[in-house]
């Protein structure tokens, strides 16, 4: 039985060539703006902090945030 895992927040595990899907979905929310990502459009996450991000610009922010 397949579970329909649209417009469902997928749960992630980000590393540093790819992520695992550990609950599955659609989309997850930038950490920073809370916009949502598509999956298939994710491109900017933390391995470190375990987070998305909607763009390149908003990623480079949120490291300097933390001090990276």
């Amino acid at each position: 039985m397949l579970i329909a895992s649209r417009n469902r927040l997928a749960r992630l595990h980000f590393g540093p060539n790819g992520f695992r899907v550990l609950s599955p979905g659609d989309h997850v929310l930038c950490a920073v703006s809370g916009a949502p990502i598509g999956l298939d459009e994710l491109r900017y996450w933390s391995v470190a902090r375990q987070e998305p991000y909607a763009t390149a610009a908003i990623s480079v922010q949120a490291a300097l945030d933390a001090g990276a």
